[in-house]
């Protein structure tokens, strides 16, 4: 038979997809469910779409400077964690080898090699310090070594996806004077956009692309409908 090359194919949610979703979910959900609740205060006090957009863009800019800000610390806790953890395993290697060199014939243990089988790997691997610490790193802590730019990168990136998600139920109330008009067409164009965005990362994350979209539907309207009737029941 003639050989047929095996290709896999995987997605890996890197650290930017992961701060898109964030940014962008938390966009789309809190001020379309703020808008929602909103409304009904609104429309019950008579006042135009203004309060809601004054109110809406003030959400937006908090919401998108606090999860921002939440990434960026994120980030470089993981980058400080990984410095303490690293500092840690050099100082094991020197103080404490013979534990270390345990440690690592441990880790091949696991996977069903004998004393023999793994000698001259493990002799290897702590024959070089460098390497040594950095399988500890990898294979008894579990640590990928961070990017040191990411936290930067990271506030951005979910700060401006927040922004994006954010302006989507907003926009009608800021090209429309009716409340109640502008309310539907939120939620039509809000639901559509949560479905879609849903549908991506489904696609992407092998979760389905439908199941995955009415996932982020959901949540997203429960939010905003609590909201809703929350506010008219307290107005």
């Amino acid at each position: 038979m003639p050989a047929v090359d095996h290709v896999e194919k995987h997605f890996t949610a890197n650290a930017a997809v992961r701060d898109v979703v964030i940014g962008m979910s938390d966009g789309l959900t809190v001020p379309f469910a703020l808008a929602a609740g909103l409304t009904a205060a609104a429309a019950a006090l008579s006042r135009g779409t203004g309060i809601i957009v004054t109110a809406g863009l003030a959400e937006i800019a908090a919401g998108s400077i606090a999860m921002g800000l939440g990434g960026y610390l994120a980030a470089k806790t993981d980058c400080e964690h990984y410095a303490s953890e690293l500092d840690r395993e050099y100082r094991e290697t020197v103080e404490l080898p013979d534990v270390e060199i345990e440690e690592v014939s441990k880790v091949f243990r696991g996977y069903g090699l004998t004393d023999e089988q793994m000698k001259p790997v493990v002799d290897a691997i702590t024959g070089n310090q460098k390497r040594w610490v950095d399988f500890m790193m990898r294979f008894e802590l579990g640590l990928e070594e961070p990017d040191p730019a990411r936290a930067g990168r990271s506030a951005a990136t979910i700060a401006a996806s927040y922004i994006v998600g954010g302006l989507v139920p907003l926009a009608p109330y800021i090209m429309m004077d009716r409340i109640l008009p502008a309310l539907w067409v939120s939620v039509s164009v809000t639901l559509l956009a949560l479905f879609v965005f849903g549908g991506i990362k489904g696609h992407y994350t092998g979760v389905g692309l439908l199941r995955s979209g009415l996932q982020t539907v959901l949540v997203g309207g429960l939010a905003a409908a609590a909201a809703f009737f929350i506010a008219r029941l307290v107005v």
